[in-house]
């Protein structure tokens, strides 16, 4: 009788196990739990591991310059197409700590600076940044661009530019370049205009200072807000664009990400390299260091002009001056300077841009700019931001430094701003998603246990109803 208890007790905790295993797995219990405690806990707040890896990101950034060396100046000003050398990388690693973080709201926001500092790595470049390159006198451009309708003033500043030099085209190191120089043409305008800056540079006050004051969201109230941009400079809106929507400030820095990201949704991140929000659409799963992730890309849709995309109207400026697609006119937020930004190379751009200048070749794998995230956690696993910095130049009648030059859109430099994800993340994020498997996988656990026990107990109730034998069954054959 017990033998007969403890067998049907077997089936029934088969059952049991397996109908519990399975109820688990449809009722999903156990990821929503999981969903649930990261929606918690990816939050700026003092003494989570997201808040410090925000403050101050473990994983080490770098930004590669390259620039294009033009070799035929002489015959760009008869005309001709420019033809372009590229010289690069000259690397430099990025430091770039959150600063003055001070929370607001109940903690639902946190207002922050974001200094970057940039440190040369001769290392990781092709020479010194005392290299020399020859390219568009941006500093002259501009000025010519903003006296161009003012025959008087023209004259005397292309006199002034004979007198002294100054041309379309200017030869200076990498160095000067990127942080700073001391521009004659911008300094002897400052004799009239004193508060004028007489120095250039690409990313001159850029390095040990921030791009302006933000103010975050937490993630506390919602998860989905996890390090999304409130205000930036005390706004909501910028107010360079001819549109509400473009004036739009949209998503994260493009530092940090919301945890749980899904395939289908469309993340939004805020430039002010750019001037601008955009946004990145999921396009493949990717493997970072053994850890899986989604590859994220800006689509051709973000830079694409008024024709193929009407949301991008306000991008024209002035208004209903448009640009073609891929590339994106920012002078009236860098002082009426005529810089237009591209991929690098004019990725994705019409094809007239890089037809215009020879040496262009557009390649995805190199100047595509990608954002890989671990979908649990929604840390940045590798990305890169590539992007280029070109002059619009042109033949203007009262300045005859410009020759019978073309109007091109050219190319000065272009960058690629990179991370990626540090071992020691790599161990800590191993972990969780091992943890996570584990009890994810419980329910199938449960449902293999209880088949398990099903086989036994299917085993025990063949094994005991078979036919026991008598005992003149079991004399044998012949007796001695």
């Amino acid at each position: 009788m017990l033998r007969w208890c403890c067998v049907y007790g077997t089936g029934l905790c088969s059952a049991l196990v397996l109908v519990a295993g399975i109820s688990l797995v449809l009722s999903s219990v156990f990821p929503n739990l999981l969903d649930s405690v990261v929606k918690k806990e990816v939050v700026l707040r003092n003494g989570t591991d997201s808040f410090e890896a925000w403050k101050d990101p473990p994983p080490p950034v770098y930004m590669q310059f390259y620039f294009f060396n033009l070799t035929n100046p002489l015959e760009v000003l008869d005309g001709e197409r420019p033809a372009v050398m590229q010289m690069g990388p000259y690397t430099y690693r990025e430091f770039r700590p959150m600063e003055e973080v001070v929370f607001l709201e109940n903690g639902t926001k946190v207002s922050a600076v974001n200094p970057k500092t940039y440190v040369f790595q001769r290392n990781m470049s092709v020479g010194p940044e005392s290299h020399l390159v020859r390219t568009v006198n941006i500093p002259a451009v501009t000025v010519m661009e903003k006296f161009k309708d003012s025959s008087f003033i023209a004259n005397m500043i292309s006199a002034y530019m004979r007198s002294s030099g100054e041309g379309l085209f200017t030869t200076r190191s990498v160095g000067e370049l990127l942080w700073g120089y001391q521009d004659q043409l911008l300094k002897s305008l400052k004799t009239f205009k004193p508060d004028l800056d007489d120095m250039f540079g690409l990313f001159y006050k850029a390095n040990t200072t921030n791009d302006g004051d933000y103010v975050f969201f937490t993630g506390q109230t919602n998860y989905s807000d996890f390090s999304k941009v409130d205000t930036w400079n005390q706004n909501r809106y910028l107010d360079w664009w001819t549109s509400e929507e473009c004036n739009m400030i949209n998503g994260t820095n493009g530092a940090s990400f919301h945890p749980l990201v899904s395939k289908k949704e469309t993340l939004y991140m805020f430039s002010s390299d750019l001037c601008r929000s955009l946004y990145a659409t999921y396009v493949e799963d990717i493997i970072v260091k053994g850890l899986p992730g989604y590859r994220f890309v800006p689509p051709r849709q973000v830079f694409a002009n008024l024709t193929e995309n009407p949301d991008n109207a306000g991008f024209c400026v002035p208004a209903g001056n448009c640009l073609g697609s891929g590339v994106l006119n920012i002078s009236p937020c860098k002082q009426g300077a005529p810089i237009i930004m591209s991929s690098p190379h004019f990725y994705e751009a019409e094809e007239r841009y890089a037809r215009a200048v020879f040496g262009m070749r557009p390649n995805r794998d190199q100047h595509q700019t990608t954002i890989d995230l671990e979908p649990f956690t929604g840390i940045v696993l590798q990305a890169a931001k590539r992007l280029q910095i070109n002059v619009l130049v042109e033949r203007i009648s009262t300045f005859r430094q410009t020759g019978n030059v073309a109007t091109v859109i050219f190319p000065v430099a272009y960058l690629n701003e990179s991370v990626v994800i540090d071992d020691q993340s790599v161990l800590k994020l191993q972990a969780v998603l091992s943890m996570r498997t584990l009890v994810v996988n419980i329910p199938f656990m449960l449902m293999g246990l209880g088949v398990l026990l099903g086989l036994v107990f299917m085993v025990l109730v063949c094994w005991h109803k078979g036919p026991e034998s008598s005992a003149a069954e079991r004399e044998p054959l012949l007796n001695s």
